[in-house]
C-alpha cells in the first residue's frame, strides 16, 4: 500500500509528482530544490544556503511522515557544478552527523529553476 505525503512546510511540487510517497516502511522523497516554502523563492544564491534549504525541506517531509533524518538510508545529490562539492558537503555534514546514508553526488547539465542543487532521499521508517 502506498501513501502520499505532503506538507506545507516544504515547497509544493512544481509538476505532476508528490513531495513523497510512503510504500511499506520506505519513504521516497522527491528531489528538493532550495525553495523556501514561506516565500516561494530560493533561500539564497550560494551553494551552502541552497543545500541547507534543500535539506531543510527534506527534514520537513520526513517529519510529516513521522520519520527523522536518522532514518535516511540513501541520498542522491545533483549539483549544477561539481566545483561546489566541498561546500555542499560541509552543509550536508551538519544534517548527517553519524551512521551516514549511502549517497551519490553528480553534476548535471541543468536543474529546475536554475537551482545550484537538488537533493532526493529514501528513508526506512520503521
Amino acid at each position: 500500500m502506498k501513501k502520499i505525503i505532503s506538507t506545507q512546510d516544504a515547497p509544493k511540487a512544481i509538476g505532476p509528482y508528490s513531495q513523497a510517497v510512503q510504500a511499506g516502511d520506505f519513504l521516497y522523497i522527491s528531489g528538493q530544490i532550495p525553495i523556501d516554502p514561506k516565500t516561494g523563492e530560493f533561500a539564497g544564491n550560494d551553494i551552502k544556503t541552497q543545500t541547507r534549504q534543500s535539506l531543510t525541506n527534506i527534514c520537513a517531509i520526513l517529519q510529516a511522515a513521522g520519520c527523522s533524518i536518522e532514518q535516511v538510508v540513501k541520498v542522491n545529490v545533483y549539483l549544477n557544478d561539481m566545483n561546489d562539492f566541498t561546500a555542499m558537503n560541509e552543509v550536508y555534514g551538519e544534517f548527517f552527523t553519524k551512521d551516514y546514508p549511502a549517497r551519490a553526488a553528480v553534476e548535471v547539465a541543468k536543474l529546475p529553476k536554475a537551482a545550484l542543487v537538488e537533493i532526493e532521499a529514501i528513508a526506512y521508517c520503521k
